[in-house]
């Protein structure tokens, strides 16, 4: 069956959002070309300029490039995950990638470090959950991150403090626990240098350069249901897709 445009979101969108969930899935693997624009222009039944506008998302995310004498093609591993995308695939059922695993470090109650405090808008030293994890692209650390959590959240979801997996992610355990339902997220970004932490988990030099990343999920009450901070090797794009209205 012919794949067909469907509404709301604008035809480029809708097939940009086809392929990088082929991309993501695995079923468009690294190395793999996609179809021309011209192609892409005949299977959607859309106008060429539309199917332009599809190669240049792919493009602007990281998830493909134009290579002279072969076409364009998929670069699946120089990306990386946003925080967004994390959280929208756990809810919606999927986690990783097929070329991704995570690796749960550690999983346990501390007193809560000043910059985890005022995150999470609880006093210096309250016990919080926190959850450390690596996650490995085709066996190669690609990241490492810490998820915390209100210290009140062991009793009413007590697999955060287990190191094995949630199958269905974090975010969609702490909602069936809870009722507590992500309904905003805001992230923030700077360049770095690796720490001896960083060093150690990433198995990358000491001050190589890093991506590191602080994000929030919130409850539709503002309350902060989780605060994250990770670091991501260097030469692999951090994406973020939005909409704009007026």
């Amino acid at each position: 069956m012919s794949p067909e445009i469907q509404r709301p979101d604008p035809p480029y969108m809708q097939v940009a959002k086809h392929i990088k969930a082929e991309i993501e899935s695995g079923a468009l693997e690294d190395g793999r070309k996609i179809d021309s624009v011209r192609l892409l222009a005949e299977k959607w039944k859309i106008s060429h300029a539309t199917a332009t506008k599809v190669v240049g998302v792919l493009k602007a995310e990281g998830l493909v490039i134009s290579e002279p004498g072969r076409g364009t093609i998929v670069t699946r591993d120089r990306a990386t995950a946003s925080a967004k995308d994390r959280v929208m695939r756990s809810l919606e059922g999927r986690i990783y990638a097929t070329n991704e695993r995570a690796q749960l470090v550690s999983a346990d109650l501390v007193p809560a470090p000043e910059d985890v405090a005022d995150a999470l808008g609880l006093p210096s030293g309250t016990s919080v959950i926190r959850r450390q994890r690596v996650t490995l692209r085709d066996d190669v650390p690609s990241s490492a991150s810490t998820s915390w959590y209100s210290g009140d959240l062991a009793t009413s979801a007590p697999l955060l403090l287990e190191t094995e997996r949630l199958r269905q992610g974090t975010p969609k355990y702490v909602e069936e626990q809870t009722g507590l339902a992500p309904a905003a997220g805001k992230d923030q970004l700077r360049a770095d240098i690796a720490s001896e932490e960083d060093s150690a988990a990433l198995g990358i030099p000491l001050g190589s350069p890093v991506l590191r990343k602080q994000n929030w999920v919130l409850a539709s009450n503002g309350d902060v249901i989780e605060f994250g901070q990770s670091v991501s090797v260097a030469r692999r794009w951090a994406t973020y897709t939005y909409e704009i209205s007026r």
